[in-house]
């Protein structure tokens, strides 16, 4: 029995019977209602001269006729005749006014309701205490909550009477429905102090059930506990559907223990657990991912002879996936087929959301067809993560497909769905995409939130459209949709990124006038603007500003504002603000580091770099590719190649990969430092221990193109580090820039494959244009590789190259000591 039902039971009702009306007035109410029947235009006249023969007053028989009648419509034609000749023939009177409401709240017939008690309030007649406790319950089965609560306040201080138990329960479960818990215990309040200043019993079982049911709801299940606690032997008896009511709650609010030593504490108490008593210990456990619990409680529900229902399989089945665990959720939804229980689309929407986001979408659009070929109807829930999913992947089509599936079907597409389309496009980049499907939602009238105009702003800043981004924002005001701290913050960072400071300022103390608070991330994306454009000063001032709201500067601030000095060279200024970053207990990261290497890298105190360079590594911080880049160009310009060269070892000992810019410095860098005559050159790196900068030194004296000598240093270098990948890509990268192939970089890479072992990657690497001299020249220089890197033993790179000069030059490969062909 659901708690609506037993919120709506009610004492037995003894309307006057025809056994309790003498027989001449119930010939007379009796004939006055086949009068009313009379279809003819003559009714009234004649029901006038029924009540004149008799002498008899309306008032005396009108609650007979109205209990007799079961008809609204005979009902009101009375009451309006009656109104009409209330002079002749008297008014309705308490008991007639009172029966008719009870006819018209059970026939729901609300606005003649309200007709009624305006001519009850003309003539100051009062409803009985029954009629308004039936009032009272319709308004609030129905859901009419404003009305139900105005007819509970009424009865008390109009009337002078108090609702019987029966119609506050139905006005407690309306409240609680609606989620109006507030009102709901101001109520329960009242039968309280009624109960204790009267000494009724004003408060039942279900009164207290309904209002723990709306605490809970509202998570507040230990208020709802103590509740119950207050009422024991104030009738009220402990029973499973309090229990079920708490467990459940302390469920919903992740408080798993406290729920299962409630179910223990059911089961010792003598009660029978029920079937929502294991569903909802099940989902809890499910939650916390205790399914060896869950199994335990699924053996027990079957030993008390419980079967497990849909809604506990879906339960488990989601469960499982949210926890990863894939393959066990499969096996549950074999096990539900196999004991009877056919899937639901709700099953099959968990399956598909699961898959959705693991990104497994093809299984996803299995399981789909699965359930369309079952007769099911894809709904909301259905499509939506498709429609995420397809969007991120940037399959348009399908998810406008999808979105107008759901709209064939009579479903309203909702913010949801418009949310995922919109925010896939903008992660693929495609912005003019999210803005059409922003036009098309307002034309349906589903306006976006603060979230949906969030995206759209940052993926406008992000391709630098400003003034659309900005004219956004204007028709999210005109749309009275408040930005929030987000929306205003991606619009800051925007200006301030594209160096439009002016404007950014504007839109950050608009945000500020509107009493919004943008945090760290505003004021952050302030002090990078003036920060970028080396207004230093300016930055310094939001940064107090920031002290001054106490708003706690972040790495992100003392980098920024560290940054900013150092490309200042102002080295003092940065130092101190890395000093109150440690003093404040902010941990420098890699970034920090990287700008005061840079700083002093631009000051020409290489030196002070290494020392913070070697301190970041001593932290525990790994320097990255914009580090090493920086050390290595600052070497090569202050005229120390051997410190580059070392650097850049070091980065590569660190696994970490060269890009571009890494790249030009060392190429540019070997380049200009070997600069002069032949005997100039043949003096450099003479005393030298790297290899490579001996090698390049040997290439350049016999000749050879300086580009291609730096190249082939670099890729010794990868080789030699196992960066085989890295080598592969550089060789790709020189190879494919138009120019012929190079004899030099072939037996670079030729020997630097062996050196990791990676010989499965000869394949096609001594191309097929390459000359006999050409091939030549790559043995040489293999030879020469194998001086520095073999202490003068035959490599197999040699092999392979003094063999091709044997074949002529011939491509084919094949290589028995090693296994290669």
């Amino acid at each position: 029995m659901s708690k609506n039902v037993l919120a709506r039971i009610q004492p037995p009702h003894n309307p006057t019977t025809s056994s309790s009306l003498k027989p001449g007035l119930k010939r007379f109410v009796n004939q006055a209602i086949r009068i009313l029947n009379d279809p003819s235009p003559r009714w009234p006249d004649s029901l006038g001269n029924h009540f004149a023969e008799a002498g008899i007053l309306v008032s005396e028989v009108a609650h007979h006729v109205f209990d007799r009648v079961y008809d609204a419509g005979l009902a009101l034609r009375f009451f309006h005749w009656a109104s009409d000749r209330r002079r002749q023939h008297g008014a309705l009177g308490e008991s007639g006014y009172s029966s008719l409401l009870k006819l018209l709240a059970k026939c729901r017939l609300f606005p003649e309701i309200e007709l009624v008690q305006g001519g009850m309030a003309r003539e100051d007649v009062r409803p009985t205490r029954e009629a308004a406790n039936v009032l009272i319950r319709s308004y609030a089965d129905c859901g009419m909550i404003h009305q139900a609560l105005r007819s509970y306040d009424a009865m008390q201080n109009v009337c002078g009477c108090s609702p019987d138990v029966f119609a506050c329960n139905c006005l407690l479960n309306a409240l609680v429905n609606h989620g109006r818990t507030g009102d709901a215990r101001r109520v329960y309040d009242e039968m309280l102090a009624r109960e204790s200043a009267e000494g009724v019993d004003a408060v039942d079982n279900f009164s207290v059930c309904i209002m723990v049911r709306g605490l809970c709801s509202e998570g507040k299940v230990e208020e709802g506990e103590k509740m119950i606690q207050d009422r024991w032997g104030h009738g009220c008896i402990p029973n499973v559907i309090f229990y079920n009511t708490l467990i459940d709650g302390y469920v919903k609010i992740g408080n798993v223990d406290k729920a299962h030593a409630l179910f223990k504490e059911l089961i010792s108490k003598g009660f029978l657990p029920t079937l929502q008593s294991f569903g909802s210990m099940i989902r809890g456990f499910c939650n916390v991912g205790k399914f060896d619990l869950v199994d335990k409680l699924i053996t027990e529900m079957k030993e008390r002879g419980l079967s497990v229902n849909l809604y506990i399989y879906n339960t488990i089945i989601n469960g499982l996936y949210k926890h990863g665990c894939v393959v066990e959720a499969v096996k549950m939804v074999e096990n539900m087929v196999q004991s009877g229980c056919e899937p639901d689309i709700v099953t099959y929407n968990i399956l598909i959301a699961s898959l959705c986001k693991d990104q497994r979408l093809r299984e996803a659009e299995g399981f789909l067809g699965k359930a369309l070929r079952k007769g099911f109807t894809s709904n909301k829930l259905t499509c939506t993560p498709l429609i995420l999913a397809y969007s991120r992947q940037g399959e348009y089509e399908k998810a406008s497909n999808l979105l107008i599936d759901i709209t064939e079907r009579g479903e309203k597409p909702d913010m949801v769905i418009y949310g995922a389309l919109i925010h896939g496009s903008v992660l693929h980049g495609e912005i003019n995409e999210a803005l059409t499907v922003y036009r098309k939602m307002m034309e349906k009238g589903v306006f976006p939130d603060a979230e949906i105009y969030n995206v759209l702003l940052s993926g406008l800043c992000k391709k630098s459209r400003l003034e659309a981004a900005k004219l956004l924002l204007m028709e999210m005001l005109d749309h009275n949709i408040d930005p929030d701290e987000y929306v205003f913050v991606t619009i800051v960072d925007g200006y301030a990124r594209h160096e439009k400071i002016a404007e950014a300022k504007d839109i950050f103390e608009f945000a500020i006038r509107k009493g919004l608070n943008l945090g760290v991330a505003g004021y952050n994306a302030m002090i990078r603007g003036y920060c970028r454009l080396g207004m230093m000063k300016d930055a310094m001032s939001y940064f107090h500003g920031m002290l001054k709201e106490q708003l706690m500067p972040d790495e992100i601030t003392y980098t920024t504002i560290i940054d900013g000095y150092g490309k200042q060279q102002d080295l003092d200024k940065a130092m101190w603000m890395f000093r109150q970053m440690i003093m404040r207990k902010c941990k420098p990261n890699v970034v920090t580091y990287t700008s005061l290497i840079d700083g002093f890298c631009r000051s020409k105190n290489l030196d002070r770099a290494e020392d913070l360079f070697f301190e970041m590594k001593s932290s525990g911080l790994e320097p990255n590719v914009v580090t090493y880049s920086i050390l290595i160009g600052s070497s090569f310009k202050e005229g120390r190649p051997e410190k580059a060269a070392s650097f850049f070892e070091l980065m590569l000992e660190n696994n970490c990969s060269p890009n571009d810019v890494t790249l030009n410095y060392l190429v540019n860098g070997l380049i200009n430092n070997i600069s002069g005559s032949t005997s100039e050159i043949a003096n450099i790196y003479q005393g030298e221990k790297c290899i490579p900068l001996k090698l390049f030194r040997d290439m350049i004296l016999d000749q050879w193109a300086p580009q291609a000598a730096a190249y082939s240093v670099i890729l010794i270098c990868l080789c030699q580090h196992k960066m085989v990948k890295d080598a592969l890509m550089l060789h790709d990268k020189v190879t494919k820039k138009g120019s012929l192939p190079d004899p030099v970089l072939s037996a670079s890479l030729l020997h630097g494959i062996f050196l990791e072992g990676q010989s499965q990657a000869l394949k096609g690497l001594i191309p097929c244009n390459l000359s006999k001299e050409d091939i030549k020249v790559a043995s040489k220089y293999s030879l020469m590789l194998d001086k520095y890197l073999y202490e003068g033993r035959s490599s197999e790179a040699s092999y392979i190259l003094q063999t091709q000069v044997a074949n002529h030059g011939s491509p084919d490969i094949e290589v028995h000591e090693v296994g290669v062909t």
